[in-house]
């Protein structure tokens, strides 16, 4: 069967996928006039789309206003697909507003604000991002890592730790307030036009920009920002701030940026201070957003947070470790999941878990030493172990559980009618015999640190 000839739900045959894929791309990358006068073709092309509704599918995601769920979104793509593409082809597409929810920032300063899209405004924002990155992200700096094809937070915090190991031992923090919320529309479009010749391309873009966003019941306008949520967003953000890293390459300054983290580099603090001071101004001034006057400083490696790391120097040689604040969130995060209160079954608690571990390992676990990584292991059993106590609740229970656990009966009638508290009891050497680690890890499949 003829690629072309597929409904939009079916793959594209394999042997075809990786030409396919590069010829799009190639494609993509003409950056005349010609060649970005009709983007919006591109955009609505068969192979496009079918990526971009696989890695909306993928990433699931909460509905947004319409109440549409990721797993209905390809039958609702099968039922009004044509209408859909004509309206891009047209310039007439009209994105729902985004359903606004406030999620608390990690280090507890303030609330951060979401912006969640409708699936299929994210799908057409995922399909209008694949071309653009394909244009714009081999012209970004060497020194952006964030929402970049093959760049990763381990990279950038690699890169800093070089950096200091060179020498450069003296730290600006840029801290940008409210960086999403106060992106200036008008110099952001402005900026796509001198690429972009395909003014429906920028009118989507716009319409995205301005859809407004829906908070209790309320669609408020979007006259700034471009809020955190969808697909679109991480782009537009390095497209700004590539004008900030060119800046910082012009004037010769050794850098890391991670979406808006951004560190700056230098060998003593006075030179810091005369950079931070310029910089804020260019910030202030040029870009038109807003530098942290409270949080931005310089200051030393090892009293910096980049990206959840701090930079240590032991034995003469930089050591990048996460840094304590992070394994703290780390804590109250298990914590909430195993709270003693959660009355739920022991398997969905360690999916849970699980769930939680594996997105946090491959970013901050390479950082723990080994033997922090046994004590955050024994700890999760320790708070698993006092989970189910509290669950078994009356003394009957727990000896009856005890038992079958392998304790002989005089021990499970002593800790079963024991007056000590959850979490003393669940160190006691008895229960670490009757509930061992490979209990919770081979039975049930926790997910440790390793």
């Amino acid at each position: 069967m003829n690629v072309r000839q597929l409904p939009l739900g079916l793959d594209v045959p394999a042997s075809r996928r990786d030409t396919t894929r590069n010829a799009f791309i190639a494609k993509a990358l003409m950056e005349d006039s010609s060649g970005t006068a009709r983007l919006i073709e591109s955009i609505c092309e068969r192979e496009n789309m079918l990526r971009a509704l696989k890695r909306v599918e993928a990433n699931d995601g909460a509905p947004g206003v319409d109440g549409m769920t990721c797993r209905q979104l390809r039958g609702f793509v099968k039922r009004t697909w044509q209408a859909s593409k004509q309206a891009l082809l047209n310039g007439t597409y009209q994105p729902l507003p985004v359903r606004g929810k406030e999620i608390p920032k990690p280090d507890g300063g303030g609330m951060r604000k979401l912006g969640i899209p409708a699936v299929m405004d994210r799908l057409t924002q995922q399909a209008t991002v694949q071309p653009l990155v394909a244009i714009y992200d081999h012209t970004f700096s060497d020194s952006s890592y964030g929402y970049r094809p093959e760049r990763s937070q381990a990279q950038a915090v690699e890169r800093y730790r070089q950096l200091i190991e060179e020498g450069y031992t003296y730290v600006i923090s840029l801290d940008l307030s409210k960086f999403f919320d106060r992106v200036n529309h008008e110099r952001l479009l402005s900026r796509l036009a001198q690429r972009i010749k395909d003014r429906r391309v920028l009118k989507l873009i716009r319409a995205f920009l301005k859809c407004g966003i829906e908070l209790n019941n309320l669609v408020e306008p979007t006259e700034e920002g471009t809020p955190q949520g969808g697909p679109l967003s991480p782009l537009l953000s390095n497209i700004v701030l590539d004008e900030l890293d060119k800046e910082l390459e012009r004037r010769g300054h050794r850098f890391v940026r991670y979406a808006d983290d951004i560190v700056i580099l230098v060998r003593s603090r006075k030179a810091g201070e005369r950079v931070l001071a310029s910089i804020t101004r260019y910030i202030t001034g040029k870009l038109k957003l807003k530098a942290n006057a409270e949080k931005s400083q310089v200051a030393r490696p090892w009293d910096i947070k980049f990206l959840g790391y701090k930079v240590t120097r032991i034995y003469g040689a930089t050591r990048a470790v996460t840094h304590p604040k992070t394994v703290a969130r780390f804590q109250d995060k298990v914590r909430e999941i195993t709270r003693r209160k959660r009355r739920v079954a022991l398997p969905v608690v360690i999916a849970d878990l699980n769930q939680f571990l594996r997105g946090w390992l491959p970013c901050y676990g390479r950082g723990l030493s080994q033997a922090l990584k046994r004590a955050l292991n024994r700890w999760i059993i320790r708070r698993l172990k006092a989970w189910l106590l509290k669950q078994w609740r009356k003394p009957k229970t727990k000896i009856q559980n005890l038992i079958r656990l392998g304790l002989d009966r005089e021990e499970a009638v002593k800790l079963g009618n024991s007056r000590r508290g959850l979490w003393r009891l669940s160190g006691h050497f008895q229960l670490n015999f009757a509930m061992p680690e490979a209990l919770f890890v081979r039975r049930y499949g926790l997910c440790v640190l390793r």
